[in-house]
């Protein structure tokens, strides 16, 4: 294999199969939920389309367990999920 010095292969990942994807949305949900209710955010790397989608999916749950709303940011390389700023303390609530 040629390859210049300093520098990796590419990483290949395998996407997740549908029972993968499916574990690995209720274990994240039971994490963000914890985190949302103890810290209020939760903050994780996540780096691929895939990755996002599955936060995402976590976080709404997260959101329906808690009975609030919640927001995720991502930048591309990680992701943010807080409650939504109209549910912070001292804000207004939403209409």
């Amino acid at each position: 294999m040629n390859q210049t010095s300093g520098t990796r292969p590419a990483v290949r990942r395998t996407p997740l199969d549908p029972d993968e994807r499916a574990r690995a949305e209720a274990g994240f949900a039971e994490l963000v939920t914890h985190h949302l209710a103890t810290g209020g955010r939760f903050r994780v790397t996540a780096d691929t389309p895939e990755m996002v989608e599955l936060f995402q999916a976590a976080a709404r749950r997260a959101g329906e367990r808690l009975r609030r709303p919640v927001v995720s940011y991502a930048n591309g390389r990680d992701i943010v999920i807080t409650f939504a700023q109209s549910d912070l303390p001292g804000l207004p609530p939403n209409p």
